[in-house]
């Protein structure tokens, strides 16, 4: 009951904001997409939902959210804007950068599709973690998220966010009674691979950590679903840019380093790391050096909790 009343209030709350064209960015997450189906609930027709493959989407990701709008009964959107993110972010290796940067260019791409359907609203899914490690006031910046500390500060458009008062479980438990197809999905970052790629963003590294995280979420899940570990909150990869010798039969490679996160949690606020068998880390291991050969030759896993690390490396 208590979920049911807090959609309704959620919906009540943007019929009242909502009074013209509406533009919401859908990711596929769970938040983006849980604001996306309480806007079009409350606004319908005057909500337009836009995907925007930026290069740093998982693999399969953007077929997979479109389909996943498409049965739900939402007309989605889909920008392929990958070589302007590459573009706006080569060379930029601070995360803080990267984040801003990433934020700036959404509300660019959607300022060009504002001029196309004529929006005057921005509806985001942003959840109360996003603004309070963003900073503000007393608050101490962790981390930007896009679509806080990462927005510019000329935003032509009036900025709607139903779930800004929700954590991630609260957000799950809506996603749930909606019966949204991601209600289960592990979180990912709004910047993307961006974040999960230390260093220079080129398409090739990138594309390096989209097959480990594939490698990664797909070995545990099924492992999970065989009851060999605990299926944990969130579990990916990264990529280091740390450069180590090591060999490949008869050849000396000089390669990066993945680095594997697993952690247990229940609002992203604080987590543990999660106890991986060892043998479930040793076949990735080996899966992840040899289909990146000669580009990545060593996997290590984190086993640092929230607080004193984040869950993603930046």
């Amino acid at each position: 009951m208590k979920t049911e009343m807090l959609v309704d209030e959620a919906i009540e709350e943007l019929q009242n904001k909502i009074n013209d064209t509406a533009i919401i960015a859908c990711s596929g997450g769970i938040d983006s997409s849980v604001a996306a189906v309480l806007a079009h609930r409350a606004v319908g027709s005057l909500l337009h939902c836009v995907y925007v493959d930026t290069g740093f989407m998982r693999k399969n990701e953007s077929f997979e959210v479109a389909e996943m709008f498409a049965e739900m009964g939402i007309t989605l959107k889909v920008v392929n804007a990958s070589k302007r993110f590459f573009s706006s972010l080569e060379g930029v290796i601070d995360p803080e950068e990267k984040r801003k940067i990433i934020g700036e260019q959404f509300i660019r791409v959607f300022e060009e599709e504002q001029k196309i359907c004529g929006a005057k609203f921005l509806v985001q899914g942003t959840i109360a973690p996003d603004w309070i490690e963003s900073g503000g006031g007393e608050r101490d910046v962790i981390k930007s998220h896009h679509n806080v500390g990462g927005l510019p500060e000329d935003v032509d458009l009036d900025i709607v966010e139903p779930l800004r008062e929700f954590y991630k479980d609260e957000v799950r438990a809506i996603a749930r009674h909606l019966k949204i197809k991601s209600s289960e999905r592990q979180p990912f970052p709004g910047p993307g691979l961006a974040v999960r790629v230390l260093g220079d963003l080129t398409e090739s590294r990138v594309e390096a950590c989209r097959e480990a995280c594939h490698i990664v979420e797909t070995r545990i899940r099924e492992s999970a679903l065989a009851g060999k570990c605990d299926l944990p909150w969130q579990y990916f990869a990264a990529l280091l840019p740390v450069r180590s010798v090591g060999v490949h039969g008869d050849t000396r490679v000089h390669g990066e380093t993945i680095v594997v996160r697993a952690v247990t949690s229940i609002d992203g606020m604080s987590a543990k790391y999660s106890p991986i068998p060892h043998e479930i880390l040793a076949s990735i291991s080996t899966e992840i050096t040899n289909a990146l050969k000669g580009q990545v030759n060593r996997v290590v896993y984190d086993i640092t909790h929230k607080p004193p690390g984040t869950i993603e490396w930046e």
